[in-house]
């Protein structure tokens, strides 16, 4: 009770996350009579891994790929593929985040590239500006869930399972929650009726297509080599983080000339305080973590557990609640961090297999992502829009509700995650 009465307080007392799991962390230990010196032992052992040398590159190599013209170019291609049908302005949204997500690793650094330019194009089609944020919103979390992703390699790191393979599970999941989001947009577009639809002939829409595909065609070959050279054991996830960051840096810097050299001040700047951020949040995650461990509060919560979930059905479903709920007032890498180590031995009792776990994890994490009051994304859209969180409520909760669904299908339909590898 010590550590989550604390961590309630410090919380509501806005308390940045990564201090709030410090603070539960010395209070907890403190009060089993343990050495307050396993505190920065924990912190730097946890930071102490080579895995971990694929965050600050797969962050950077985001920037690089948001400076260097690859996102305008994606952009380009999806308003060619799907900007000729009804909402289809909204859908070349969500596609472009699916694109952005290949290569960047990062929900947050999705939605940043993304929002800039579709949501005033969204507004020029009609669509309302809360919608608009919104919808960048939740298609930034396709960043968490596309490989690479950021999540995967951290969920991969504590629960000592396969980053490669995680990358591979991910990509059928991440195309289906893509999907439905676009068929949604789609179908709020007709029943709102903005977004009108602009004729185009079959001759016009290939020529456009050809156009933007050629444009884009470095771009997309990007993820073609990370996860080709990850498949095929050319390079492990971490080399294959280095690789994109020298790609990123070659196209954008010497092949579309857009990134020049007093650029890559700002580019490493803001690629080094996202880095510290995470960084902070995993080392002191670690450390709670085994504050958890000393006071056998993952030993009880499987007892618990246990008792509840009957089998795996609804030892599932308990996961899916559980989840939704922390990721309402917990950053993602945080849960992964504290929750992954408990939950994913207990998994393990029922015969679940720990990638397509791993995989029902970073589904719901990335919803947390959206849903008030942390929501990483919902606070860079709306930044980037204007409107406040408070007025993307409304059409957040028919996004949210796809989302819900989606996270029920990929829990039970193992074969999403599984089928590739």
């Amino acid at each position: 009770m010590l550590i989550f009465g604390s961590m309630a307080i410090t919380l509501a007392l806005s308390i940045p996350i990564f201090a709030v799991m410090g603070i539960c962390a010395i209070l907890a230990l403190h009060n089993v009579k343990m050495d307050l010196i396993t505190v920065p032992q924990n912190v730097f052992e946890a930071l102490d891994s080579f895995a971990l040398l694929a965050v600050p590159f797969y962050v950077l190599a985001g920037n690089l790929m948001k400076s260097g013209g690859i996102s305008r170019r994606l952009i380009a291609l999806a308003i060619a593929l799907v900007g000729w049908i009804r909402g289809g302005v909204g859908a070349a949204s969500v596609l472009t985040c699916m694109f952005f997500s290949t290569m960047s690793g990062s929900s947050s650094a999705t939605t940043a590239a993304v929002g800039g330019t579709m949501i005033p194009a969204m507004e020029d089609k009609g669509y309302p500006t809360p919608f608009a944020a919104a919808l960048v919103a939740v298609g930034g979390e396709l960043g968490a869930i596309i490989p690479p992703s950021l999540p995967m390699v951290i969920y991969g790191l504590v629960a000592n399972v396969s980053i490669g393979s995680l990358f591979i599970a991910g990509i059928l999941p991440g195309i289906f929650v893509g999907l439905t989001l676009m068929l949604a947009v789609c179908m709020m577009a007709k029943l709102k009726n903005f977004d009108e639809v602009k004729r185009v002939s079959p001759r016009e829409w290939l020529h456009g297509l050809a156009t933007t595909g050629g444009e884009a065609v470095l771009a997309l070959l990007m993820p073609v080599i990370i996860l080709g050279g990850i498949y095929s054991g050319v390079f492990t996830a971490t080399e294959a983080s280095v690789v994109a960051v020298v790609y990123g840096l070659v196209i954008g810097a010497f092949v579309y000339k857009e990134i020049r050299p007093k650029d890559l001040v700002a580019i490493f700047n803001e690629s080094a305080v996202m880095t510290g951020m995470v960084m902070l949040i995993v080392g002191f995650a670690a450390l709670f973590g085994y504050a958890l461990t000393v006071n056998r509060v993952p030993h009880h919560l499987g007892e618990l557990i246990g008792h509840i979930a009957s089998g795996p059905v609804v030892f599932l479903l308990l996961v899916n609640v559980l989840l939704f709920v922390i990721g309402t007032f917990m950053e993602a890498l945080a849960t992964i961090l504290i929750l992954a180590p408990i939950l994913a031995p207990i998994a393990q009792t029922y015969g679940i297999d720990l990638v397509h776990f791993g995989i029902v994890m970073i589904i719901n994490v990335a919803t947390g992502m959206v849903t008030p009051p942390v929501a990483v994304n919902l606070t860079i859209a709306s930044q980037i829009s204007g409107v406040s969180m408070d007025a993307m409520t409304r059409p957040l909760l028919v996004f949210l509700a796809v989302l819900t669904l989606d996270a029920l299908v990929i829990s039970f339909v193992p074969a999403l995650s599984l089928g590739l590898l």
